[in-house]
């Protein structure tokens, strides 16, 4: 009976163009999802802005929905799975023309955006503007709902967050001379302080269950093993992996403090490096050939970013096959590496994901 009245709601809602009128009528234990984020989890936000840091072209999108979604993959993202895993449709993209309808959610992610405001400046959405677009969602809600009924839908609702990494690649492929005047504990002090800021702000809003991963190896990727001086042997850019020890240890410990002093804040953090290590060392056994050099690029592991030949290298390589790859590009893992990262955010154990797996956070 629930599932027909959340019909004939959204047929009221086309019909009128109402937004989200009907939402009373969702199933008590409905729970939405809220994503934020980087490229590792846009679904195409950044289609709808003037910027280079696009994947709306061919190969992008090859292997699942055949044509090109915006998505940094060669089919779904991490928050498409988490979705399907909770019975939700895919979360769209906030900018995405005529999408007001909130009630399962919603995609802020901007592919090159950080936590620092400065990080990519004018060609992404930064943090603190997602932040801001949620804000508009949750007083549209209130508006439509009321504040209790926009609290209790908003607390029941799962926000994933993955940002920060285009803060310690970006210094290591510009010119920038940020380690000149801050050190790495301190630079990333910024980036975690946005961060931690931002959860609060959610928080303030109603959310009460986040879902992050750590960085792990993420010097390894192949953009940085290109960049390595005489690299032969898969080496990783150390600089990058200190920076990501430093905000993994460092994002830890701002979430077990956030979660003594925040009312019923509760996270789960997926160890990634756990997963990556044990990659590294038997790729046959999660089913890869190929783990250091992308499916998609040109140069030295394939990590020039020039898959698709749109960002100034027309030349590209592509495989045959990418669910051999772990990496599609230079930068982004494949589809099927996303699902398997996925599945264990979802339903690993304690040590896999902290305190809870998303999964327990699907049926609070």
């Amino acid at each position: 009976m629930a599932s027909l009245r959340l019909f004939l709601c959204f047929f009221l809602f086309t019909a009128s163009s109402v937004n989200i009128v009907c939402s009373r009528s969702l199933p008590k234990d409905h729970i939405a999802l809220f994503v934020f984020g980087d490229s590792v989890y846009d679904p195409g936000n950044n289609n709808y802005i003037d910027t280079i840091a696009r994947a709306n072209y061919y190969p992008y999108g090859e292997t699942f929905f055949k044509y090109p979604t915006g998505r940094f993959s060669d089919g779904r993202l991490i928050p498409d799975f988490i979705a399907e895993y909770a019975n939700l449709p895919l979360i769209p993209p906030y900018l995405q023309p005529g999408n007001h309808e909130f009630t399962t959610g919603v995609n802020f992610a901007s592919a090159g955006a950080g936590a620092l405001s400065e990080t990519n400046q004018g060609f992404v959405i930064d943090l603190k503007t997602q932040l801001s677009y949620f804000k508009k969602v949750a007083k549209q809600l209130r508006q439509e709902l009321g504040d209790a009924e926009a609290m209790a839908f908003l607390s029941k609702a799962v926000y994933l967050i993955n940002i920060g990494s285009n803060d310690y690649v970006l210094p290591f492929i510009s010119n920038s001379t940020v380690f000149q005047y801050f050190s790495k504990q301190q630079y990333v002090g910024m980036v975690i302080g946005n961060l931690t800021e931002t959860i609060k702000e959610i928080h303030m809003e109603g959310g009460r269950k986040f879902g992050f991963r750590n960085f792990g190896s993420l010097g390894c990727i192949p953009l940085l093993k290109a960049l390595v001086p005489g690299n032969t042997t898969g080496s990783c850019f150390e600089q990058v992996n200190e920076l990501a020890k430093l905000h993994d240890a460092a994002l830890t410990e701002a979430l077990e403090e956030m979660e003594i002093k925040l009312v019923q804040f509760k996270y789960s953090m997926h160890h990634l490096n756990i997963y990556l290590s044990e990659l590294t060392k038997n790729p046959g056994r999660f089913g890869f050939k190929e783990v250091n050099k992308a499916c998609c690029g040109s140069g030295p592991y394939r990590g020039i970013s020039s898959c698709g030949g749109r960002t100034g290298v027309t030349e590209y390589e592509l495989c045959s096959d990418p669910t051999q790859y772990f990496y599609f590009d230079s930068s982004h893992v494949s589809e099927k590496a996303n699902k398997q990262i996925a599945q264990l955010m979802w339903s690993g154990p304690p040590n896999i994901t902290g305190p809870y797996n998303l999964k327990a956070f699907f049926q609070l």
